[in-house]
C-alpha cells in the first residue's frame, strides 16, 4: 500500500528518493510526493499522476536537497487530491517547520484534529496524516528525536512515520507501530523506507525497525529507542533485494509477464525439495506436526482462496480438520480456540495488516503452533511465526495476484504431504507419486499458457459483457471464486463464483444470454454432477464457457464454447487451471482498455487495516 522513503546524506539525494518510490510503484497508489530540505527552508512536490511526473516537476523545480522524505499515497482518509498527497507540512506551506510522511491510520485523529484546531493549526487536508505533522509541531521542543517520541504516545492506530525539521538539517527522525518500517544503513548517511525494495542499489544493509521504536538518523548514525525510550540494538542484516525482476522485458503488462513467469518460479519454489519431510518448514516442525490434530489457516484474498484450497487438500490426504477464516473477520469474534491447533498464516508480502493481527490474536488464545506460507522471507510475518516456508514467486508488481498465487498452492501442497506424513498416512509409493507430478508442473503450466490465443478470442467477448458468473465443484471451486476476483479486480466486469450445486438454489435467477458462465470442468469424480448442472444454464439460455480436462468428454456446441486443457492433474488441477482464468481476466481487462497492473481504488500491499 503507502510507500515511504527518506534519506539524510552529504549528496543530493533526490535521485534516490525518486528512484525509491519508482521501486514502491507495485504496491498500488493514487498520489505521491517529495519534500526536502533546501537553503534552510522546507520545499515539496507533489502530483495525484504517476512518480514519472512527479520527477518531471522535481527536474523543472531543480529541487536538490541532502535530507528529505518521499511517499506513494493510497487513499484512506480524505480524496486522492493533491491537497491530500503526502508529505504534509506544519503549520503552514509558507512558514514550515515540520515535512511528515505516514503509512497507516490514526484511530484518534478526530479527537487529535479538534484539539490542534483549538490551539490555532488551519488543516489544509482531510487526512489523519496531517494531524501527526500539526501535533509534531506544536510539541517541538528544539530536539526533534525527543519530540517525536513524546507525540507517538498520543497516537492511537497503526503508523509508520518519517519526519524531519527546518531547525534540524541532517537529521530524520522515524518510528512504526503496527506499520513495517526499515533503516538502511550507508557510509555516512542512513536511509528510512517502508520496504528494503525502495533501497536497492542503495544500500544492503538493512535494520527491520520493530514495534514501538523510534529512530534517529544522522550522518554517521543510526540511534534507536523502543517503546519505553529505552536505547536498543537492532540486527543488521545484509539483505538482497530484488532489482531486475520489476523490469518489464517484452510483455505489454507485468500482469502478463507474472503470469507466463509461473513455470519457473513454481520450479524455484520447488528447488531442492527431494522428498517430503517436516523440516521443509523449519527446525521444530516434526514436533509441532505431532502435536497438533487441526489446522487454522488466516488469510486476506487471494491468500484466502488458496487456503480455501489447501482445505480440500489437508482434509483428503492428511485427515486433518481444517478451518479456514478470512483473517479481519478472525480477529473480531469470538471463537473457540484449542492448543493444539496448527495456526497457519498465507500473505504474498508478509505484512499484510490484517493477517498479522489476526496471527496475534491467535497466539493471544492460546494457539502457539504458528506457520507461514510467505513469500518474502525477511517480513513481519516470517518474524512472528515459528515455522514457514518461503515461496520463490520474486516480486509482483502487478496489484492482482497471479504467481504469488500458484507458488502459494505449491507451498500448501508440500505441507499437506508434510502432514499426512506425519500421521502415517503417506506411503512411499505416494510420496513419490506427487513429487513426479509437482516437478512436472513448469511443463504442465507451459501448456496452459500455450491456449492464450484461444483465451483471447473469448475476452473479446467477455469485454463487452457487464457480469459473469464462475462455476466449480470441490476443490474447484475455491479457484473460481479466484477467477470472479482476477476478473472483476481488472476489467471492473462484475463477476461472482458458486459452487455449481448451488445454482439452483438462487443464481440461476441471474442467467440469461447476456450471462456468460465460465466453467471449471476438470475429468473428476464430479464430472457428471457438473455436466447436470451445465444443462441447467443451458436450459435458460446462458453461455457457458467452460476449461474442461482433455479426457472430459465435453463438446461444443450452441451456447457452449471449450477450451481443454492439456491434461488432467488430479489433486494438483486447481494450479493448472487458475493459470487459464487469469489469462481469461488479463486479455478481458486489456480488451476493455483498462490499467491492468494498476486497478483502480487498489493496492498491492494492504498494510491498513
Amino acid at each position: 500500500m503507502c510507500g515511504i522513503v527518506g534519506a539524510v546524506a552529504q549528496r543530493n539525494i533526490t535521485p534516490i528518493l525518486l528512484e525509491g518510490l519508482k521501486r514502491l510503484e507495485y504496491r498500488g497508489y493514487d498520489s505521491c510526493g517529495v519534500a526536502l530540505h533546501v537553503d534552510g527552508e522546507l520545499q515539496r512536490s507533489r502530483s495525484t499522476s504517476r512518480v514519472a511526473d512527479l520527477e518531471l516537476q522535481i527536474n523543472e523545480a531543480q529541487l536538490q536537497g541532502f535530507t528529505g522524505i518521499a511517499h506513494t499515497r493510497w487513499a484512506t482518509h480524505g480524496a486522492p487530491a493533491s491537497h491530500n498527497a503526502h508529505p504534509h507540512f506544519s503549520p503552514s506551506a509558507d512558514a514550515a517547520r515540520i515535512a511528515l510522511v505516514h503509512n497507516g491510520i490514526i484511530e484518534n485523529h478526530d479527537e487529535l484534529r479538534a484539539e490542534l484546531t483549538a490551539l490555532g493549526y488551519v488543516f489544509q487536508s482531510q487526512t489523519d496524516t496531517e494531524v501527526i505533522a500539526h501535533l509534531v509541531d506544536h510539541m517541538y521542543n528544539g530536539d526533534l528525536f525527543d519530540t517525536v517520541q513524546q507525540a507517538v504516545k498520543r497516537l492511537t492506530g497503526a503508523y509508520a512515520i518519517a519526519v524531519f525539521c527546518r531547525e534540524e538539517p541532517h537529521r530524520v527522525v522515524a518510528a512504526r507501530q503496527g506499520s513495517p518500517l526499515i533503516v538502511g544503513i550507508g557510509q555516512g548517511e542512513n536511509f528510512v523506507a517502508s520496504d528494503a525494495m525502495a533501497l536497492a542499489g542503495t544500500t544492503d544493509q538493512i535494520i527491520y525497525l520493530e514495534e514501538g521504536d523510534v529512530v534517529d538518523l544522522q550522518l554517521g548514525r543510526a540511534w534507536i529507542v523502543d517503546s519505553n525510550g529505552k536505547q536498543v540494538q537492532r540486527e543488521v542484516k545484509t539483505v538482497q533485494a530484488h532489482t531486475g525482476a520489476a523490469e518489464l522485458g517484452p510483455y505489454r503488462h507485468y500482469m502478463q509477464k507474472e503470469i507466463f513467469e509461473q513455470p519457473r518460479v513454481i520450479g524455484d519454489t520447488l528447488e531442492g525439495v527431494t522428498g517430503i519431510m517436516p523440516e521443509l518448514f523449519g527446525d521444530g516442525a516434526y514436533n509441532v506436526f505431532k502435536q497438533i490434530d487441526r489446522v487454522l489457516i488466516l488469510a486476506c484474498g487471494t491468500s484466502y482462496y488458496s487456503g480455501l484450497t489447501a482445505k480440500y487438500w489437508i482434509e483428503s490426504v492428511a485427515k486433518i480438520p481444517v478451518n479456514v477464516e478470512i483473517a479481519s473477520e478472525y480477529r473480531y469474534r469470538d471463537s473457540v480456540p484449542h492448543p493444539n491447533t496448527l495456526v497457519v498464516t498465507i500473505s504474498q508480502s508478509g505484512e499484510t495488516a490484517d493477517t498479522l493481527a489476526a496471527l496475534k490474536h491467535a497466539r493471544s488464545l492460546g494457539m502457539e503452533h504458528t506457520l507461514t506460507i510467505c513469500n518474502v522471507a525477511t517480513s513481519a510475518m516470517v518474524r512472528e511465526c515459528k515455522l514457514a516456508y518461503i515461496t520463490r514467486a520474486g516480486v509482483e508488481v502487478g496489484v492482482a495476484s497471479t504467481k504469488a498465487f500458484t507458488t502459494q498452492l505449491a507451498g500448501l501442497f508440500l505441507l499437506t504431504l508434510a502432514l499426512a506424513q506425519v500421521n502415517g498416512r503417506l506411503s512411499d509409493t505416494e510420496e513419490a507419486g506427487h513429487l513426479k507430478a509437482m516437478r512436472h508442473l513448469p511443463v504442465a503450466i507451459a501448456s496452459v499458457l500455450a491456449l492464450e490465443p484461444q483465451i483471447i478470442a473469448w475476452a473479446e467477448d467477455f469485454a463487452r459483457k457487464e457480469n459473469a458468473l464462475f462455476l466449480g465443484r470441490g476443490m474447484h471451486y475455491p479457484i473460481a471464486l479466484e477467477g470472479a476476483l482476477k476478473l472483476k479486480e481488472i476489467s471492473y466486469i462484475h463477476a461472482e463464483a458458486y459452487p455449481a450445486g448451488e445454482l439452483k438454489h438462487g443464481p440461476l435467477a441471474l442467467v440469461t444470454e447476456e450471462m456468460p458462465v465460465v466453467t471449471i470442468a476438470p475429468n473428476d469424480a464430479l464430472i457428471e454432477k457438473l455436466k447436470s448442472n451445465m444443462q441447467e444454464v443451458r436450459a435458460r439460455g446462458g453461455q457457458l464457457y467452460v476449461f474442461a480436462d482433455v479426457d472430459s468428454r465435453i463438446t461444443s456446441g450452441e451456447g457452449v464454447h471449450v477450451i481443454r486443457l492439456p491434461e488432467h492433474y488430479g489433486l494438483l488441477s486447481p494450479i493448472l487451471h487458475v493459470v487459464s482464468l487469469q489469462l481469461l481476466a488479463y486479455h478481458s481487462a486489456v480488451a476493455r482498455g483498462t490499467d491492468v497492473d494498476k486497478p483502480r481504488n487498489l493496492a498491492k500491499s494492504v498494510t491498513v487495516e
